[in-house]
C-alpha cells in the first residue's frame, strides 16, 4: 500500500513538474514573439526614419489637393495638359487612385506643372492656376475638362478663348473675367516656373510622373504597381505611427 502510494505520488510530482516546464517553455516562446514583434516594428520605423536622401521635401500646402490633407500618403503627379499620355493618366489612373485610396481618407492626391510640349502648355497651366487659386474646390473639375477636350499634341489649341469658354461650358464656379486676365498676363507664370524648377530638380524629364511621399515612382501606367507601392507607403506610415 505504501509503495503504490509514493509511486502515486511520485507519479504526481513528476506530472506537476513537467506541466511547470511546458508552461515555462510557452512563457519564454511569448516572450520571444513578443520581442521579435518589437523588434520588426522598430526595423521599419528605422527604416521610415532613414529614408534615403533623395526625398523630395514638397510644399503640400501650396499644391492644389485632391483628398483630405492629412492623409498618411500623399502622392504628388506632375503633368502638361497638352501631353496625350497625362490625359490617359487622367482618365484612367486617377480615378481609380481616388476610389481606392482618395476617398478612404489614405491618399492625398496633388497636382503640380512640368510644360515641355509646347507655348501653350504653359497658357493651360496659367488658367488651371487661376481656377486654382479661385476656388480650391474647382481645380480637379477644370483639370478633367481640359484633359477630356485635349487638342491634338502638335497644335496650339490651349488659347485664352478655348480655355475660359471651356470653364464656361463645364460651369467651373470662378470669375471668367479673372480667368481670361490672368492668363493674358500670365498672372501664376511665377508659381508655373517654380513647378518647373521642382519637376527638373527632382529628376523628372517627362510626364505624368509621380511621387509617393515624396519619393519618384516609375511604373506611372501600371496601376497595380502603384496600388502595392501605395499599399506598402500606407504600412510603412502605419508602423511608425505605432512606434512613436
Amino acid at each position: 500500500m505504501q509503495k503504490a502510494t509514493a509511486k502515486a505520488e511520485h507519479k504526481a510530482n513528476y506530472k506537476a513538474i513537467r506541466q511547470q516546464e511546458a508552461l515555462k517553455k510557452k512563457n519564454r516562446m511569448r516572450w520571444i514573439m513578443g520581442l521579435t514583434a518589437v523588434v520588426f516594428v522598430g526595423l521599419i520605423a528605422l527604416a521610415v526614419m532613414f529614408r534615403p536622401s533623395n526625398i523630395v521635401a514638397f510644399d503640400y500646402e501650396a499644391l492644389p489637393l485632391s483628398g483630405q490633407a492629412d492623409a498618411p500618403v500623399k502622392i504628388v503627379e506632375f503633368g502638361d495638359y497638352k501631353c496625350p499620355v497625362c490625359q490617359t493618366f487622367s482618365q484612367t489612373i486617377v480615378p481609380q487612385i481616388e476610389k481606392d485610396f482618395v476617398d478612404s481618407g489614405d491618399v492625398g492626391l496633388y497636382f503640380a506643372n512640368f510644360q515641355f510640349i509646347g507655348p501653350d502648355s504653359f497658357t493651360a497651366a496659367y488658367a488651371a492656376q487661376s481656377v486654382y487659386h479661385q476656388n480650391p474646390d474647382e481645380f480637379w473639375k477644370y483639370y478633367d475638362a481640359i484633359y477630356k477636350n485635349q487638342g491634338p499634341e502638335a497644335e496650339q489649341w490651349a488659347t485664352a478663348d478655348f480655355l475660359v469658354k471651356l470653364a464656361q461650358d463645364n460651369k467651373i464656379d470662378v470669375n471668367y473675367d479673372t480667368l481670361r486676365s490672368d492668363i493674358e498676363n500670365a498672372t501664376y507664370a511665377d508659381e508655373v516656373e517654380d513647378h518647373n524648377g521642382l519637376a527638373r530638380s527632382s529628376k523628372v524629364t517627362g510626364t505624368p510622373s509621380i511621387f509617393i511621399n515624396g519619393e519618384k515612382f516609375d511604373n506611372v501606367m501600371d496601376y497595380g504597381a502603384i496600388k502595392s507601392a501605395i499599399e506598402k507607403a500606407l504600412s510603412e506610415a502605419k508602423a511608425a505611427k505605432d512606434a512613436a
